[in-house]
């Protein structure tokens, strides 16, 4: 399994409206492509003191070849997305983890 995590800290003016957006449209497009096989949206709990609330998005693949499809087929469009509407209101960065 190939696990593809983005890790996010929203500012506290904008986490709310981020996450109805998170839950309600960019994830559920995002399994829509029938390419990732699950996704899990969790809260950092061990908050470090920072202006915004850090959340990671994990999306689990079942092989390589399935994150490099939804990569190159889909991700730009789901960045830009989530780019334009939250602009200046976030940091973020990706990682790409195997299950051992």
């Amino acid at each position: 399994m190939v696990i593809y995590n983005i890790t996010i800290n929203i500012s506290y003016a904008a986490e709310k409206e981020w996450l109805i957006y998170m839950k309600s449209t960019h994830i559920p497009g995002i399994l829509e492509t029938n390419i990732p096989l699950e996704c899990k949206l969790l809260r950092l709990l061990t908050e470090i003191e920072n202006e915004g609330a850090t959340y990671t998005t994990q999306f689990k693949f079942r092989t390589m070849e399935d994150f490099l499809a939804y990569q190159t087929g889909f991700q730009s469009e789901f960045q830009e997305r989530h780019h334009s509407l939250f602009n200046g209101q976030y940091v973020s960065f990706r990682t790409l983890l195997e299950e051992a």
